[in-house]
């Protein structure tokens, strides 16, 4: 299959387009303007709809629209772009609605900068929203898994009818790879007999909303929603697992910081220190059961992030505090490089977590 240069960016966006959507309502931030302008180009070409919004408040809320009305809808922003967008995303859960969202993250807090970062971990997969729920977070870390996650983030939100997240940075929306602009395999999706498309007078009227006012009633919906998500964190979780077959050392670290990872790892071996790897694909529902595997034989674990420290917690808990786990932090807007990971591995393999 030919193999196209492209920026993650603009990956994502035209993975969307293979994926069927057809409908993007977005607002332009660094460093993820990129996907709207390839939206902007693309979508009146195919009948399809983009729509800069006046705001991300109003991007989200026409997404939701377009998903109550059963299309494929999708928007982007950075960092403080979602915060703005968290209530919108919690009314979409609470509507049971799928769509997917890209953050391709800043360094922060506030405006912040424009480098790239990791630090929208917790936001991701603790609070996009007010409420009890959950997004689906996925983490690619190349250019061709921009385009593959982001195929399957829509058959993911279809599925389970929820907001789905792809969770980048700004290394990996600017940098440029050849990716295959392949067509992942559709998985079976469900009827969509909830859409608000007009009933033809062959059904009753569907009705989205949010708003449940008896507490027994809104109880029970969120009892049902987490049924779901237990079903997702069963059938979902995806991790890769490098070299840790025999590790003494592991290393957690997802998207770009994981990339940075595997050439410390591979310098850790070359020292005699058996280093491995595990790189969460979905930061919700986190890979649990191979991180509970691994600290049956690992001595420690190193989380590796750009961030002053959150994925660190899911590393904790999913072991069960069994073996150290230390932080290898950048944050800000700075980027790792693989001698100070090596020197924290060097560090950890002496006995000093700190």
């Amino acid at each position: 299959m030919e193999r196209v240069l492209m920026k993650g960016n603009e990956a994502i966006a035209e993975a969307a387009i293979m994926a069927g959507c057809r409908h993007f309502f977005g607002y332009p931030i660094t460093p993820q303007t990129e996907v709207a302008a390839y939206m902007s180009k693309r979508l009146p070409k195919l009948g399809g709809v983009y729509l800069q919004a006046e705001s991300e408040v109003a991007s989200i809320n026409m997404v939701l629209g377009a998903s109550a009305a059963g299309v494929r809808a999708m928007t982007s922003s950075s960092s403080p772009g979602i915060s703005l967008m968290s209530e919108g995303i919690s009314y979409m859960a609470g509507c049971d609605l799928p769509a997917v969202i890209v953050n391709i993250q800043r360094g922060g807090p506030g405006l912040g900068g424009i480098q790239p970062s990791q630090a929208d971990y917790f936001q991701a997969t603790r609070s996009v929203g007010h409420g009890d729920f959950h997004v689906i977070a996925l983490s690619p870390n190349c250019v061709q898994e921009m385009s593959d996650l982001t195929q399957s983030a829509f058959d993911l939100a279809d599925i389970y009818r929820c907001p789905v997240m792809i969770l980048g940075d700004g290394i990996l929306g600017q940098m440029m790879e050849p990716v295959e602009l392949r067509r992942i395999p559709e998985r079976e999706l469900p009827a969509k007999d909830w859409i608000t498309s007009g009933t033809a007078g062959k059904r009753g009227h569907n009705i989205v909303n949010s708003l449940i006012l008896k507490p027994e009633a809104l109880e029970q919906s969120n009892f049902d929603r987490f049924d779901r998500y237990k079903l997702i964190e069963e059938s979902e979780a995806l991790c890769e697992e490098y070299m840790t077959d025999d590790a003494d050392i592991v290393l957690a670290a997802y998207g770009a910081a994981s990339r940075i990872s595997k050439n410390a790892v591979l310098a850790a071996r070359a020292r005699g220190i058996k280093a491995g790897l595990l790189r969460p694909l979905t930061l919700w529902p986190f890979p649990k059961k191979n991180f509970a595997a691994a600290a049956a034989y690992a001595q420690a674990f190193i989380s590796v992030e750009m961030s002053m420290g959150q994925m660190i917690e899911d590393v904790k808990l999913a072991t069960e505090c069994k073996k150290p786990v230390a932080l290898c932090a950048r944050t800000g807007g700075m980027v790792h490089s693989p001698d100070e990971i090596l020197a924290k591995i060097i560090s950890v393999n002496g006995g000093n977590y700190n």
